[in-house]
């Protein structure tokens, strides 16, 4: 059962025509999910890595990133999560949910794969945490 905290942050006010990207923090028996909608880009991006320091400075045991509603994550995106894995550093240990094109592909073609462990689904992320 998620004990969800409702905290939503939303950026792309700068450009009304630009899609706004929306996040959301919720706390799953011992991992907090940091759930992301939208367009991550280099407008977004800022408020993406806001929502992960406010999230990293609980210092949860377990933080999964779930980018399942992403539409499109650009190279700045990219860099929060790297900038996530960085400031977590051992006494935090972070997954990302992605699947499908928009996430997945761009994380595997530059190997940050390799940086986080990647899961198709909040499900399976969670399944993964409690063995």
């Amino acid at each position: 059962m998620a004990d969800c905290l409702d905290v939503t942050n939303t950026s792309g006010d700068a450009n009304p025509l630009a899609d706004a990207m929306t996040t959301s923090v919720s706390v799953h028996d011992e991992a907090t999910v940091l759930t992301v909608a939208g367009e991550v880009d280099l407008a977004t991006a800022p408020a993406l890595e806001n929502a992960i320091e406010a999230t990293l400075g609980g210092k949860p045991a377990a933080l999964i990133i779930d980018l399942a509603q992403v539409t499109f994550l650009a190279s700045a995106g990219m860099a929060a999560l790297v900038g996530a894995h960085q400031r977590a550093g051992q006494s935090t240990r972070i997954a990302v949910v992605a699947d499908g094109p928009a996430t997945s592909r761009q994380l595997r073609m530059t190997n940050l794969d390799q940086v986080f462990t990647l899961h198709s689904s909040l499900d399976q992320a969670l399944a993964d945490l409690r063995e």
